[in-house]
């Protein structure tokens, strides 16, 4: 079928269940394509190596995971601070907002698929317990009609997916076939590919893309690119969210696969860039951090004492007892030495006092700032 019959199919506001199965009817691996994926890989391969060598991985992977879920999350306006996120994720509380909650459900969900692509390969079960975990309901594929992507000023129609049970489960499955079925590709070209179909399909009542950005780092650690998920694409698609959805129109409107994929990859490319940037100023900071400790603490160089204040820079008085297996006197002394020295700032919260490693927060949050794009479809 050539790419001008497929385009004529298509209407805005037409159900589009003619949305071509893959792989695409078109060229995909053009030399420009390859030669970005072959940059990419690149920079997450340094990324990924950079990240094995850490004294403690767990850093990075609790951080930068609930990031993500910060972003992912923004990008569906819901919307929480860093602050909120760091304190409650290891001490879950009604004092939460729903926001907060609704983030931290995204984490979990994360953190749950990695655990099924351990057990079993990546497929439309995955999706839909992924999607499930965000919700915590039961989330099977859309049923009933209605559903369209639209201009949030005007509700005009975008794009309508697919509609009709049995047609998108149909099309999941060629999209999880599709994910396994050609080792000659390159993955991340198999992920960009994917990523549009799963947003095309749309299969969920909600959540459909927070699902397929979690979809989208399983398959680079099951692809075995990343030993752990420490690689997300929400932020890049927040400060580029404007081209994101013109591109992902481009797909279905005129084929435009190769500007597409392109993008994925540049985004793939600079957000390891970015997190392997990161990582040496963490592990720059983990050093002035152990001095502290040992200027300013009986503490001396207790990795476990900095593990603490690293895995979570909201850290509880009880987390060092635990952690350090000292009495609550020496860790209250402990983490007192280091607000003294400015190493820590605390935080008084009714009865529960925080201990809060504001010099790891400003790193986690540097070139995370966005501004100034417009809001992005809305779903009706």
């Amino acid at each position: 079928m050539c790419a001008y019959s497929l385009q004529m199919t298509w209407s805005p506001e037409v159900p589009y269940n003619d949305l071509p199965l893959l792989p695409p009817h078109a060229d995909y691996e053009t030399k420009s394509v390859l030669r970005s994926a072959i940059r990419a890989r690149a920079a997450i391969a340094a990324l990924d190596q950079a990240a094995k060598r850490m004294q403690n991985p767990m850093v990075l992977v609790n951080s930068i995971s609930l990031l993500e879920a910060q972003a992912s999350s923004e990008i569906e306006n819901i919307v929480t601070t860093t602050d909120e996120l760091f304190r409650f994720v290891h001490e879950p509380s009604d004092a939460a907002s729903p926001d907060t909650k609704e983030t931290l459900r995204y984490r979990a969900a994360l953190f749950a698929g990695m655990d099924a692509i351990r057990a079993r390969p990546l497929s439309v079960t995955t999706a839909i317990e992924v999607c499930t975990n965000i919700h915590r309901r039961e989330m099977g594929v859309r049923r009933l009609p209605g559903t369209y992507i639209g201009n949030p000023r005007t509700q005009q129609a975008i794009y309508t997916p697919p509609i009709g049970e049995r047609v998108i489960l149909d099309k999941l499955s060629n999209w999880a076939e599709f994910l396994h079925a050609d080792s000659e590709t390159d993955p991340l070209i198999t992920m960009a590919i994917s990523h549009y179909q799963f947003e095309a399909i749309h299969p969920f009542e909600d959540g459909n893309g927070r699902t397929g950005r979690i979809l989208n780092v399983l398959q680079l650690v099951e692809a075995g690119l990343l030993n752990a998920p420490i690689l997300y694409l929400s932020r890049f698609i927040i400060r580029n969210k404007d081209e994101y959805y013109r591109l992902l129109l481009a797909v279905t409107r005129d084929i435009a696969w190769e500007e597409w994929i392109e993008f994925i990859l540049s985004g793939l490319e600079e957000t390891a860039q970015q997190t392997l940037r990161k990582i040496d100023r963490i592990q720059e900071l983990q050093e002035t951090v152990r001095q502290d400790i040992r200027d300013a603490t009986k503490a001396g160089s207790n990795a476990d004492l900095l593990d603490v204040l690293f895995e979570n820079p909201y850290a509880r008085i009880s987390n060092v007892i635990e952690r350090c297996n000292v009495s609550r006197p020496t860790a209250t002394a402990w983490l007192n030495g280091l607000v003294a020295s400015g190493a820590l700032t605390d935080l008084k919260i009714g009865r529960d006092r925080l201990f809060i490693n504001t010099r790891f927060l400003n790193i986690l949050a540097a070139d995370e700032t966005i501004g100034g794009e417009s809001n992005p479809p809305t779903l009706f």
